[in-house]
């Protein structure tokens, strides 16, 4: 709802607790089909844990399914394949878990020979997290309250919104163009947002860049 009575944007911030789901994959036939039945939240946690511990150093995010094919199994090829997969070009987890799959998969069918069954010890082991989310203290209702709330709230409240919106496959953007959006009528800034890779960038960098557009977009008002 835009005008006087927009809904405020609420950042909230979140805690994981994450545990083995009791799954574990020998080989790829049986990673495969981990991959497909698991829940969510555990594709989410092998593709995406990563990210949330690297503030600063900006790592090549890894994917704990290619870790081990490459690693573990020595399929470096496929492990390569599986790394390459780019998280950006995916909005909803299943669109990603399906991927991941599709790859496994063709690789099972040109290569028919029986693969490599790991030693004990040396499985796959499926673990996801559970999510526990809380509301902070800052909250916006314009866009100069919700740049000044942006430079304030700590990394996990930034993480949780950049990030997890793709756990709770409600809508197609995230959760600050969504806002933007809907509640602002900022269409054309929630877009710019929408095409951002925060998957490139440390948290810290990316809060940078958040700020930047939202100040360009600012000055852009003052100037009109």
């Amino acid at each position: 709802m835009t005008g006087e009575n927009r809904e405020p944007f609420v950042f909230f911030t979140r805690h994981n607790l994450t545990y083995l789901t009791g799954r574990k994959a020998r080989n790829l036939e049986e990673l495969a089909a981990g991959i497909r039945e698991v829940p969510s939240s555990s594709i989410y946690h092998h593709t995406h844990h990563f990210l949330q511990q690297h503030e600063v150093l900006s790592p090549v995010p890894p994917n704990d399914f290619a870790y081990w094919i490459t690693n573990v199994l020595g399929e470096r090829i496929l492990g390569e394949q599986v790394a390459s997969i780019d998280l950006m070009e995916f909005r909803r987890l299943r669109h990603l878990r399906g991927r991941i799959v599709e790859v496994i998969e063709s690789s099972l069918r040109d290569d028919p020979r029986p693969g490599r069954v790991v030693p004990r010890g040396l499985e796959f082991h499926f673990m996801k997290a559970q999510t526990f989310v809380f509301p902070t203290r800052c909250s916006a209702r314009d866009l100069k309250e919700f740049r000044a709330s942006l430079e304030k709230v700590s990394p996990m409240s930034l993480y949780y919104h950049m990030f997890e919106w793709r756990l709770r496959d409600e809508h197609p953007a995230g959760d600050f163009s969504l806002w933007l959006s809907e509640a602002l009528g900022e269409n054309s800034l929630a877009e710019k947002l929408t095409r951002i890779d925060p998957y490139t960038q440390t948290l810290d960098n990316l809060r940078r860049t958040l700020l930047r557009m939202i100040d360009d977009r600012l000055e852009e008002r003052a100037r009109a």
